[in-house]
């Protein structure tokens, strides 16, 4: 004998909506009693809905985003030669649920009153995380979560899923493991804590603004480059005071519309000389670290403040294009990036990275070598110090520069001599001609 059973909601302690997020079954799939079949989600908690009687399912009457209450019919299942039994009411555990425990109803066979929605012990429902004050959810289906505990996540590092409400799903815990394989980010746990959320609104009115596409990506490169390499920063000065007037002559040579000369391209020129005479300075460590792959090719990044946030484009071949060649295609790129139409092909290939903030200010800063590149040079604002000569104090116009690598490649002394190199060539040009 076929019984037909009707599974419904339960008895939720009296909440009125309840929101369905997953729905685990579909017609023909057979089920066991206990089996979770649906995850509900009220304002304060996560519930697992599990099936009171074992069969085949007929029909499934909920989805994901529909809202259901108390007595809500969830599915129908063909049950053969099963007898009508009330379930046994659940142990009641050492603290008050969230969800009550429905009262026990006799129901006339068919029909069976199915079991309460009950806190799972091997799933736990979604509890709120408190920190420092603040309370965070992370909006995970109990299944989900045990999905995320047998894969290793720490699924409160998932920000936001693509579910409703942002809820996280499964695909987006597997899409996590993925970028922590490729991006090698380590977990709160597994490797660096992670900062606690704060609800600053507590102290005050406040905003949110949504970062830019190129602020989150350029974010998570220096993070992942911050904790994998061992950075030194080395700061230096140049006199530029022969360079500056031959650059100020040129300049007054020029038309209106013909594009000035500025400091950054005799330091490219300068740093091209360098970086043949230190052949380690424009290589890369292999992935393995076992290897270092020496580059027969000279292309240089400049760091471009953009509206959206820093980009760099790429000068390739520096070494055999002239100053005004560099002045004219540096200005063109950092017109199309300040646009945003660099193409990524402009921003790749690069041996190792330019980053100035002379024309804002500043005496020193430590920048962040943009792997897979081994080095990158720091400019700040040139001012005019007096200078003892041996005889007396002259002024000269001091360029500050600030040069950061990788330990694992190059060491101090290799980086205070590739520093002294390029202090020479900027303090004497002529010699970027031997």
């Amino acid at each position: 004998m076929a019984d037909v059973i009707e599974i419904k909601v339960p008895d939720v302690g009296g909440v009125a909506s309840i929101d369905v997020v997953e729905v685990l079954i579909k017609p023909g799939d057979t089920v066991a009693l206990d089996q979770i079949i649906a995850t509900l989600e009220t304002d304060k908690a996560s519930m697992d809905l599990p099936a009171s009687a074992g069969g085949t399912v007929q029909q499934v009457h909920i989805k994901p985003g529909d809202k259901v209450a108390e007595g809500s019919l969830v599915a129908t299942v063909l049950m053969e030669g099963a007898e009508t039994t009330t379930p046994a009411k659940p142990e009641q555990p050492d603290q008050k649920p969230e969800v009550s425990a429905p009262k026990a109803q006799e129901q006339p066979a068919p029909v069976i009153t199915p079991e309460p929605i009950k806190p799972a012990t091997a799933t736990p429902a979604l509890a709120p995380i408190t920190d420092q004050g603040s309370a965070i959810s992370a909006h995970a289906s109990p299944s989900v979560r045990l999905f995320a505990r047998e894969l290793g996540v720490d699924i409160t590092q998932i920000s936001a899923g693509n579910g409703r409400k942002g809820r996280i799903l499964k695909q987006d815990v597997q899409s996590y493991v993925k970028r922590i394989i490729s991006e090698g980010i380590p977990q709160g746990g597994a490797g660096i804590p992670s900062i606690p959320a704060v609800d600053f609104s507590q102290f005050g009115e406040t905003e949110t603004q949504k970062l830019s596409k190129i602020k989150r990506l350029t974010g998570q490169n220096l993070s992942r480059v911050w904790l994998n390499l061992p950075m030194v920063t080395y700061h230096e000065e140049a006199d530029i005071t022969e360079m500056e007037a031959f650059r100020v002559a040129l300049n007054a040579e020029k038309t209106k519309v013909e594009v000035k000369i500025t400091a950054l391209m005799f330091i490219m020129k300068a740093l091209v000389a360098a970086m043949k005479q230190f052949p380690s300075f424009n290589a890369s460590l292999s992935a393995d670290g076992e290897n270092l792959i020496l580059k027969k090719y000279i292309n240089i990044g400049i760091a471009v403040d953009t509206p959206n946030g820093l980009v760099v484009p790429v000068l390739r071949n520096v070494d055999s294009k002239s100053i005004n060649q560099l002045a004219t295609e540096l200005a063109e790129k950092s017109d199309k990036a300040r646009l945003g139409k660099l193409m990524p092909a402009d921003m790749q290939g690069g041996c190792l990275t330019i980053s100035s903030l002379g024309g804002i200010g500043g005496t020193a800063f430590t920048p962040i070598v943009n792997a897979p590149e081994v080095a990158i040079l720091g400019v700040t604002r040139a001012k005019m110090q007096p200078v003892w000569n041996g005889k007396e104090f002259i002024p000269r116009l001091m360029l500050p520069l600030d040069l950061t690598y990788d330990h694992r490649v190059i060491d101090g002394a290799e980086g205070a001599r590739f520093m002294a190199f390029i202090k020479q060539n900027l303090s004497d040009i002529r010699r970027l001609l031997l």
